[in-house]
């Protein structure tokens, strides 16, 4: 897009007619696509750009307006040298740089509202989106660089792949249609915000979660090629879709993805064409799929959450209502996801219209309150004599007809809160449209096994420390006996699966062991490479 300020009309900006006076002429600069300033500006500059522009070329000066807000204190004070409470911009950048300011600047607040300017919001987009960005990539390059990937090989064709990689360039792709629309209609805040939520929660927290193993285990083949695969394209596009408003990570990201291994060279991805969308590899069936598992296991985590049991901690069951028998086969197709996930040993479907999962409904008081006021108190009257039917009815189409007064009134789902009762030995969570029960009953088989999921993560902390290898294999000594060594043995193979651990060993002494603690459980361990 052509742009300019309020400081220069763009025939100024571009010194015609002694310079560029084709670009003008021609209409390749002029009328500009958008002009930005602040409000104030409506009648000394938006109305002046206009005027002088139609009695000097007949034409309008500029296409689009992004009136800019004000930039307030955290406290929404406007910020004044009097009160004290103006920020630094220098400084602003030196500490946080100025890609994550502008960031935060733009996906905390639209570009034409006011802006409450909080240092520490700079912060957090720092850690969760840059950071997670950074991270996402170190992975990547961590273990590229252990398998000598160069992304030279053809790339592997999408129905090869796995369910996971699918899902994730859909996800991709359906982004980047969704982000240039948003750039296109002067939306960045709804883009920035887009694409932290494509990168924190599906690519970082789901894809490579989920895919970790495909690429430290196993030999490298096409499954393993392909998630390479995978991964990279998705963090190129990102660094394309982000450059507007990140355009020094976006840069410095695209040239380490992009490196040309014989002369060390990249190109900027300021030169590279902005991503267009493969509408081949959407498919809107999978990421529903795969997108209904992410909500069913955030609600059974957050009953983890709530009983404060670790997730490491494996339990039996996970209970999930069904709404018919479409949405029992999309969730038949993604159990095995959901028991590693949230870490249970079998998930039961049930009827959604069984009895063993009754559902409450209670009135939204601040949604309500606004909009009927007086009449409140026939609405919440109305809401509390809701039975099943009526639940079920505002679940499926997010609303239900009231009367009130003798005429129809429409309540929104968003004007009630809907909740499930706990039924004895488990606990129950309903959102998204989804109920889920946990078993929380913890037998002593579960509980070793628990146990057992400790010591590995223990162990790899160790490994970490100790500076070794992603496939260094190791022998294992706990300083243990009794009954903790019985439920390391009865779990020897899991253990040393995780771990790379070739033999476990339990000396009787140990001098030079890391202490491990945790529950009623104290030991210590030794590795040692192979």
């Amino acid at each position: 897009d052509v742009w300019f300020d309020s400081g220069s009309m763009p025939y100024a900006q571009w010194h015609y007619p002694f310079e560029n006076k084709e670009m003008i002429d021609q209409g390749t600069a002029f009328p500009a696509d958008y002009i930005a300033e602040g409000v104030d500006q409506t009648r000394g500059w938006f109305y002046t750009l206009h005027a002088i522009s139609t009695l000097v070329f007949d034409s309008i000066s500029y296409k689009n307006v992004v009136s800019n807000g004000l930039v307030l204190d955290k406290n929404g004070q406007k910020m004044s040298k009097r009160l004290g409470n103006a920020v630094d911009p220098f400084e602003t950048i030196d500490q946080y740089g100025a890609d994550a300011t502008r960031w935060y600047m733009i996906s905390n607040a639209n570009p034409w509202d006011n802006l409450k300017f909080d240092l520490d919001g700079i912060g957090e987009v720092q850690r969760k989106f840059f950071g997670t960005l950074h991270n996402t990539y170190s992975f990547f390059s961590l273990y590229a660089n252990i398998d000598d990937y160069k992304n030279e090989e053809d790339p592997i064709p999408l129905n090869e792949r796995a369910e996971l990689d699918r899902w994730i360039l859909s996800e991709l792709n359906s982004l980047i249609r969704e982000v240039d629309a948003f750039y296109e209609d002067y939306e960045p805040t709804k883009a920035t915000r887009a694409i932290s939520e494509f990168v924190q929660e599906k690519l970082s927290n789901w894809y490579v979660r989920l895919c970790r193993r495909r690429f430290w285990k196993g030999e490298y083949q096409k499954d393993k090629i392909a998630a390479y695969q995978t991964l990279w394209e998705c963090l190129l596009s990102i660094t394309q879709l982000a450059a507007p408003v990140a355009p020094f990570y976006s840069d410095r990201l695209y040239q380490d993805l992009t490196e040309n291994t014989a002369t060390k060279k990249s190109v900027s991805v300021h030169l590279s064409s902005f991503p267009k969308v493969n509408p081949d590899t959407i498919d809107t069936a999978l990421e529903n799929r795969i997108n209904k598992a992410r909500n069913i296991t955030s609600l059974a985590l957050s009953l983890r959450k709530k009983e404060q049991i670790k997730v490491r901690q494996p339990l039996q069951t996970l209970m999930i209502a069904v709404n018919g028998p479409e949405e029992k086969s999309e969730i038949e197709k993604i159990q095995a996801q959901l028991r590693s996930e949230v870490n249970v040993k079998s998930i039961e479907l049930i009827d959604d219209d069984s009895n063993i999962l009754v559902k409450e409904i209670k009135p939204n008081f601040k949604a309500l309150g606004p909009r009927f006021g007086k009449n409140m108190g026939q609405v919440v009257g109305k809401i509390k004599a809701f039975g099943e039917a009526e639940i079920k009815t505002l679940e499926r189409e997010q609303k239900i007809n009231i009367s009130l007064n003798e005429k129809n009134v429409i309540l929104e789902l968003s004007e009630v809160e809907i909740t499930s009762k706990d039924i004895e030995g488990w606990l129950v969570a309903h959102g998204n449209g989804l109920t889920v029960a946990l078993d929380i009953t913890l037998t002593e088989d579960l509980i070793n096994e628990g146990i057992a999921r400790e010591l590995v993560n223990r162990i790899q902390n160790i490994r970490k420390d100790a500076g070794l290898e992603v496939t260094d294999k190791i022998d294992i000594s706990f300083l243990a006996n009794g009954d903790l060594k019985d439920r390391i043995e009865n779990n020897s193979t899991y253990i040393r699966s995780e771990t790379l651990g070739e033999k476990i060993y339990f000396p009787e002494k140990m001098n030079d062991g890391t202490e491990v603690e945790f529950d009623d459980i104290k030991t210590q361990i030794t590795i040692k490479k192979i």
